[in-house]
């Protein structure tokens, strides 16, 4: 990728709709645009009408085009954007014609890629961009926004600027071979390390909530057959999606789909009803459902509420569970009288939604993160946060030993490119620039 190249892309979703944005962003992006729109120069930040014209200087479509200077603008480069018709057809003869005045089709990922480069974005914002569009509920969407904001690359660099403090003053009596680190300054170091450690171990511990955001909640409907699995299912998504019959067995493959509750996103799974058969693709069916709830993170059991309680044996797993009494609106059997941790439901009625949203939120939910501060890291930044944890314990092992000061400084140096690996922006320069900043080394 060279940024000395303007690159041209259509930043829409392919397919028909009223209205297309194409974006050219690199130096000669004004030039690129004047050159289809028969030399027409644009304002900085104020949308104006023009044609985009061919060879010919017939009218390929009629577009609004913003420019926006460098370096205000996503890429920090010179852009314009060019809100065309959204026509599959029309938006390929634009974007064709700005080819054929200078631009180069963009990279996947090229224009966030020089907004990293140009400084606009942290790595950590960058991955924020795709995670916005994916989002699948308000809280991922949330996540993601805060995520964009700075929320976590903003902990990993208080980390890292206390981390640069530390290995600053460790490379400092490396370059006094004759003095040792005294045990007070150790003492402060290792406090150092210690709020270092914090954040780090802070930000580890939103990794699960960071995947049941992003992927959703892997959720298993369990129950005996007939007791309103896939009446639930349908409920929960607001349209018959699966067969609901009295006959036994009716379901017999598990059906996945997606649904927003709570502000979460469950992966529902409606699975074949648990019971003694003889019939060997009901028996497959049953071996998919325990299967299914060994690998949830939820299991949704529903009972019948106007049946007797039934001998059901539920997978072995980890996952939360929750016990919903469905049928609610007719008269409860007996044996569920003393059962007080049950959601009453009534898919018939399409009551119990709003008990049921509660419970989840609270189970996945943790009660002290607040949704507006949300901020949960992904697989990446989990390896190199523990990657980073492993390099500080190390290091704080060679201080406590007082081993020599270039023990402590390899792990030290290792910790910050991990931490550097997360946000892109940690610099062996900044150690040094500490250094002689803060200790007087000579002239």
């Amino acid at each position: 990728m060279q940024q000395s190249e303007t690159i041209a892309a259509i930043a829409t979703a392919p397919g028909t709709g009223a209205i297309a944005v194409i974006r050219v962003s690199g130096p000669q992006a004004q030039q690129v645009v004047q050159g289809c729109t028969n030399g027409r120069r644009l304002q900085a930040r104020l949308a104006t009408l023009v044609r985009v014209r061919d060879t010919r200087g017939c009218v390929i479509d009629e577009c609004v085009a913003t420019y926006f200077a460098a370096p205000a603008s996503f890429t920090g480069e010179d852009t314009v954007e060019l809100s065309c018709h959204g026509g599959m057809l029309v938006t390929r003869r634009v974007l064709e014609r700005l080819l054929a005045c200078g631009a180069r089709p963009a990279e996947p990922g090229e224009f966030s890629r020089r907004a990293f480069e140009n400084g606009k974005l942290d790595l950590t914002q960058a991955e924020a961009v795709m995670d916005i569009i994916s989002a699948g509920s308000d809280l991922a969407l949330r996540a993601a926004q805060n995520q964009l904001q700075g929320a976590i690359g903003n902990q990993v660099a208080a980390a890292a600027d206390i981390l640069i403090n530390v290995a600053a003053h460790v490379e400092a009596y490396i370059d006094f071979p004759e003095e040792d680190i005294a045990p007070d300054t150790t003492d402060t170091l290792l406090h150092q390390l210690d709020e270092v450690e914090t954040i780090l171990r802070r930000l580890l511990a939103t990794a699960d909530e960071g995947r049941l955001l992003r992927e959703g909640i892997r959720t298993a409907i369990i129950g005996a057959p007939n007791v309103g699995k896939s009446s639930l299912l349908n409920m929960l998504l607001g349209y018959e999606r699966a067969i609901v019959s009295s006959t036994a067995g009716t379901t017999r493959d598990t059906i996945e789909e997606s649904v927003a509750l709570g502000g979460l996103r469950l992966r529902l799974i409606d699975t074949a009803g648990l019971h003694e058969s003889a019939d060997a693709i009901e028996r497959a069916g049953m071996e998919r459902s325990r299967r299914a709830g060994a690998e949830a993170d939820l299991i949704l059991e529903v009972a019948d509420a106007t049946a007797p309680r039934p001998a059901l044996e539920l997978p072995q797993t980890g996952a939360h569970h929750l016990l919903l009494l469905n049928k609610c609106d007719l008269p409860l059997h007996p044996d569920w009288a003393a059962e007080q941790a049950a959601i009453r439901i009534s898919c018939r009625a399409g009551t119990g939604r709003e008990a049921l949203e509660q419970a989840v939120e609270k189970l996945f939910l943790s009660e002290s993160g607040e949704r507006d501060s949300l901020a949960a890291i992904n697989t990446r930044h989990r390896h190199a946060l523990q990657q980073a944890l492993e390099y500080l314990a190390a290091a704080r092992v060679a201080l406590c030993a007082g081993e020599s000061p270039e023990f402590v400084d390899v792990d030290l140096r290792a910790a910050l490119d991990s931490l550097g690996s997360i946000t892109g922006r940690i610099d062996t320069e900044d150690i040094l620039t500490r250094v002689f900043s803060t200790f007087c080394l000579g002239k």
